[in-house]
């Protein structure tokens, strides 16, 4: 039906879909189904056909804009990027906990001398070659090793490379237990990553915090399980290995109890701040309407304010400072192209360590240390000379600049004499504003323009009846703007043209940024071959082998199941935002609730409203049960994101108090998501990494026998660093 209405209708088919598809191990087999039925009734770049993803507030519609901003590229380039699920699956020792084999993922046809080891050794392979960015980058302090190349008399890139092949220096994900190789500082800011976002929540606690945690496996060298080959074991892991967790945000969340500073902030009525979505084509404000309450201040602000003071303390401890940092092989660059055949790894001995092309990129960034607020507060000479651009094309922005000093106005002393002002939030979006092709005519003009070079066809006519128009902070408070279509997507912003992904590559004969220019349906890189991906396979869910073990050892008289763990979106909050909110309490029953099945209820004697224990080796979770026919045997479902902060008792198997959705969850990094250095294989900021799956995961479920509060003394200390 859906191919023959396709036939019928020109490729007018479409597939909706969300998020929860991303949730699987196997997510990317998942949605290759749908790309490959698209693709083959037609349907892609067409007006009404193709496949809309909507995942919520998630679409940062004036990226181009926005990045020099976020990144500082208008003072120093380039920045310093990394994807959070390799970070933490490292960082909070989630890989010594690895169950799941490679030979349990690996085609039968591989050859298994070349794919041996663990998930992270994968993850150190693709760092190291250049594939993935890492955090920390390098085992030695980056801003000594300039030094080190100029005593030697050599280029800091060649340098690096001599050094990483005779040993002298290593990344520092090859032995991330290192004193000096783990963070030691975070700051958390537009994310509630220990009430809400972070898989392995109990990891979290106990090795990034030092706190109790509710961890309930043994890890790797207790259970005498395989270790990793490319990573060096530590037998006792350090714990607490943050000396500073700094949380910005504008309510008590559970992130917040953990911190040991949290900035208050302002809420959405109380700054002025951008707004974009996925689900309209439109540029909104958020203006203050009142100041923000007692100590809060904006988040621009607060980060000011921090830049200020940060400032002042570098004074005779830093200085002018050359610092190295490793780049990734970049998509959209030339570097994508960079491993063209089977994979090479220099450390193996399969080819020499070439920065670029082989690992890694070292580049030397000079950094001003002293005159970080100077920077913060003003718009960089690097906008004049290197201008701005996004997904391989780059365009001139000394008009933009001009226009900014002349909005804005101009410092007229100090490091940042003579440049545009960015004082304060509304600077900073006018910034934004003026740079972005999406709100910006001219902009507009030029990007595609510059993408005209390329093609050799002339794409400015998407954006020529829209160059004069250029919306202000103003604009958008008076009333909400349309955006400009832009090269930057691949879909148009168009009165007559609802915007539709891959509508360019189909109309304008824009080739797609892969490897062929096309769309794909097989995937040759040797990794795909070796993991039985290069076409589209059913892959069936992974085992985590967290409840096998578990189930009925530690009984407390009521009968035990295993179920599928799932975690959708709520009802009753958005995220955790609002879950602690007294009308969404009323509405929630008002603390963890948990839903399962009739049949699964009865088979563990558990009734509508009793407290339920759900447990497996990754923590444990203590919450109300809601039976409901519209649940499937077999499932049990926990709505994200409610936290540990309300009307939640302890756990009877883990004596602490019972955890969030995520405390049962692992991450477990796919190696295919590693690949770069291979067209659209390549590493991009939020484009392209690993991906912290939980639909994969089972629980034990059982009826509590005891609900216990955890009113007595010292339970109210949980969150303090265990000394």
């Amino acid at each position: 039906e859906f191919a023959d209405n396709a036939d019928k209708t020109k490729g007018r088919s479409m597939v909706i879909v969300g998020a929860g598809m991303n949730h699987w191990y196997h997510m990317d087999m998942n949605y290759r189904g749908l790309i490959n039925m698209l693709i083959m009734c037609g349907c892609i770049g067409q007006s009404g056909g193709g496949w809309a993803h909507y995942v919520g507030q998630e679409k940062l519609r004036p990226q181009t804009g926005w990045q020099p901003l976020a990144f500082g590229l208008d003072w120093q380039r380039p920045p310093r990027h990394m994807n959070s699920t390799s970070f933490f699956y490292a960082h909070s020792g989630q890989w010594r906990y690895e169950k799941l084999g490679v030979d349990e993922i690996l085609s039968p046809l591989a050859d298994k001398s070349k794919f041996g080891g663990s998930l992270i050794d994968y993850n150190v392979r693709a760092e190291r070659m250049g594939w993935l960015p890492s955090a920390p980058q390098l085992n030695r302090n980056p801003l000594g090793i300039a030094a080190e190349a100029e005593q030697a008399g050599m280029e800091v890139a060649d340098y690096v490379a001599q050094s990483m092949k005779d040993g002298s220096l290593a990344f520092a994900s090859e032995d991330p237990e290192a004193p000096q190789n783990h963070p030691r500082s975070m700051f958390i800011w537009r994310s509630n990553l220990l009430g809400s976002s972070g898989k392995g929540h109990e990891y979290m606690l106990k090795y990034l915090l030092g706190t109790k945690s509710g961890l309930q496996g043994k890890d790797l060298g207790h259970e005498g399980g395989a270790k990793p080959k490319e990573v060096k074991w530590h037998d006792e892991a350090p714990e607490g290995k943050l000396d500073l967790l700094v949380t910005l945000d504008f309510r008590m969340s559970t992130t917040c109890l953990y911190s040991d500073i949290v900035l208050p902030t302002a809420t959405w009525y109380e700054k002025n701040d951008l707004n974009t979505s996925d689900m309209h084509p439109f540029i909104h404000p958020l203006t203050a309407a009142t100041d923000p309450a007692w100590e809060a201040r904006s988040d621009w602000e607060i980060y000011k304010g921090i830049a200020k003071a940060f400032s002042k303390a570098t004074e005779g401890h830093l200085g002018v400072e050359k610092d190295v940092v490793t780049l990734p092989l970049l998509h959209d660059a030339p570097a994508e192209l960079g491993q063209p055949f089977d994979v090479k790894d220099w450390k193996r001995g399969e080819c020499d360590l070439i920065p670029g092309k082989t690992a890694p990129n070292f580049i030397t960034v000079e950094r001003d240390y002293p005159n970080t607020y100077a920077r913060f507060t003003s718009l960089g000479p690097l906008m004049d000379k290197l201008g701005n651009g996004g997904k391989g094309i780059n365009w001139n922005t000394e008009k933009e600049v001009k226009f900014l000093g002349d909005l804005n106005y101009k410092h007229i002393d100090g490091a940042n004499a003579g440049r545009p002002k960015i004082e304060s939030a509304i600077d900073a979006a006018e910034v934004i504003l003026t740079l972005a092709p999406e709100t910006n005519g001219q902009v507009a003009v030029k990007a595609w323009a510059a993408l005209s070079e390329f093609t050799g066809l002339d794409h400015t006519h998407l954006a020529k009846n829209k160059e004069e128009e250029k919306i202000r902070f103003r604009d958008i408070v008076a009333q909400p703007r349309k955006i400009i279509s832009s090269p930057t997507w691949s879909g148009l912003e168009d009165e007559h043209v609802s915007y539709n992904a891959g509508y360019t590559n189909v109309h304008e004969l824009i080739p797609w940024r892969t490897l062929t220019g096309r769309q794909q349906f097989y995937q040759d890189h040797e990794w795909m071959r070796a993991f039985g991906e290069s076409l589209l396979v059913y892959r069936p869910p992974i085992n985590t082998k967290t409840v096998s073990h578990m189930i009925n050892q530690r009984s407390n008289g009521n009968a035990e199941k295993a179920l599928n763990w799932i975690t959708p979106h709520q009802k009753w909050g958005i995220h955790s935002t609002y879950s602690d909110n007294l009308l969404m309490l009323t509405l929630s029953r008002g603390g963890p609730i948990v839903w399962l099945s009739e049949d699964d209820a009865k088979e563990l004697a558990i009734e509508d409203n009793d407290w339920i224990e759900l447990f497996n080796a990754n923590g444990a979770i203590a919450a109300r049960a809601v039976v409901s026919q519209r649940v499937m045997p077999g499932m049990v479902m926990m709505y994200h994101a409610q936290e540990r902060i309300v009307n939640i008792p302890g756990s009877e198997i883990t004596g602490t108090r019972g955890g969030i959705h995520n405390s049962v969850t692992r991450v477990c990094p796919k190696p295919t998501h590693m690949i770069g250095g291979y067209a659209q294989y390549s590493y991009g900021f939020n484009y392209y990494g690993t991906v912290g799956s939980n639909r994969d995961e089972f629980v034990v479920v059982r009826k509590m026998h005891n609900v216990d509060w955890l009113d007595g003394e010292g339970n109210d200390t949980v969150q303090e660093a265990v000394k």
